[in-house]
């Protein structure tokens, strides 16, 4: 499991990395086909209750899936972005079944 963060204009947190870590380690249990993940994690000024933005890109065979999340803060957006991908995957998973 190959795991790439990027903080854009925000601090690092190891805490935040760690969290995300966790939660993609089980996706990558739960599919054996995936190859890495890039998480970046960004910060937008002009919406105040919202604005913590994480973008996921999963690498696996055929097209990459992308999912991204706008919340109030990190945790949530982590939340709601592999949420967004499991049910991307559920569906590709449906190719990669063998009959």
């Amino acid at each position: 499991m190959t795991v790439n963060i990027q903080y854009v204009g925000v601090d690092v947190s190891e805490t935040l990395s760690a969290f995300t870590e966790e939660k993609l380690k089980k996706i990558f249990n739960r599919y054996e086909f995936l190859i890495s993940a890039s998480v970046h994690f960004k910060q937008n000024e002009n919406q105040h209750d919202t604005g913590k933005i994480c973008n996921i890109e999963l690498s696996l065979p055929g097209p990459r899936i992308f999912a991204t999340s706008n919340e109030r803060n990190f945790e949530v957006s982590v939340r709601e972005t592999i949420k967004d991908l499991e049910r991307q995957l559920e569906k590709r998973k449906e190719v990669y079944k063998t009959h």
